[in-house]
């Protein structure tokens, strides 16, 4: 019986004025440590270092490409899957993905891992041809900042948007949540049998499967983004995937396809032998953008945890 459920210059000496600037750029830092959103923690890896997510984005899987994130039925652990695709961030440092531009530090130079911003008004007895700058460094650490006297800006200074960082500061700006997966047979209803159909779906809804729309804007470009679930591959736990095209539907037990195939996402030809299989799913999303003249697409992964399904052998009965 199936039983189932449903070039830098050296900083320059002191001078008149710095203490006055100093106070000045010190309380700066004090309103920008305190105006500053309180960066969300990035979902925990199984393993290695986490990464920190700049300020004001909640999700840094969309800046390094996380595969996914531990969640799901059965309280299992990121399996993996593919990574990501996407170009790499432009600016990084120490492994840590970060905004080229920041409105109160400046520009980012990858090459030192500083942000550099102009010193407004320059103060009297500048050289001819040089020009002060405050200087951020350690990726952006404000209890590292000093003032530089540079001939010119350094690489990178001054350069407009980049419209695929603001694409991504809009996609860290939503949550693609890791698939909430079900199957039938259900563990708590009784196992399976061998050779029997497997039926499989996921938990709907936008953070699930999308679409959820996002924009943002920097110096008046502004770049629109929507993501969307492709398909759903399912990591049956005996070598075989099965993709579906969509959450799938639940199992009905009373319904009019109970005990045959499901409709649109189901292991058809069913287990071979008996025993227990863990399985879980992941989501394959697609983060389309546009603006600025130009368009791409962000790929993201998010992958269920495990959830065990028993299977046993037909037993047939003779007299």
């Amino acid at each position: 019986m199936l039983t189932w459920g449903g070039g830098r210059v050296p900083a320059r000496g002191s001078r008149a004025g710095t203490p006055r600037r100093l106070l000045t750029g010190t309380l700066l830092t004090l309103l920008v440590a305190l105006a500053a959103p309180v960066p969300a923690a990035a979902p925990a890896a199984a393993e290695g270092p986490k990464p920190q997510c700049p300020p004001g984005q909640n999700d840094c899987s969309i800046w390094d490409d996380d595969p996914g994130t531990p969640g799901g039925p059965g309280g299992g652990r990121d399996t993996g899957g593919d990574t990501g695709g996407g170009a790499a961030p432009k600016c990084q440092w120490n492994g840590k993905p970060l905004p080229c531009y920041n409105e109160f530090l400046g520009w980012f130079n990858n090459a030192d891992g500083c942000y550099y911003k102009l010193e407004e008004p320059q103060p009297a007895g500048t050289p001819e041809g040089k020009q002060w700058y405050l200087v951020t460094c350690n990726g952006g650490d404000l209890g590292d900042q000093h003032e530089e006297l540079r001939d010119a800006p350094p690489p990178g200074y001054g350069a407009p948007p980049d419209p695929e960082e603001l694409a991504r500061r809009a996609l860290a700006s939503i949550s693609l949540l890791p698939p909430r997966i079900a199957m039938a047979p259900r563990r708590n209803t009784g196992p399976g049998l061998v050779g029997l159909p497997v039926w499989m779906w996921a938990s709907p809804g936008a953070s699930y499967f999308g679409p959820i729309s996002a924009d943002e804007e920097d110096r008046g470009l502004r770049v629109e983004i929507t993501a969307k679930v492709d398909r759903i591959v399912w990591t049956m736990g005996n070598g075989v995937k099965v993709t579906c095209a969509d959450e799938g539907t639940p199992y009905d037990p009373k319904g009019p396809r109970a005990g045959k195939t499901s409709p649109d996402c189901g292991y058809d030809s069913g287990y071979l032998k008996a025993d227990t299989y863990f399985v879980s799913a992941t989501t394959y999303w697609s983060v389309t953008w546009h603006g600025g003249g130009e368009s791409g697409v962000i790929a993201q992964t998010r992958t269920s945890g495990t959830i065990p399904i028993e299977i046993d052998e037909l037993q047939v009965v003779t007299r």
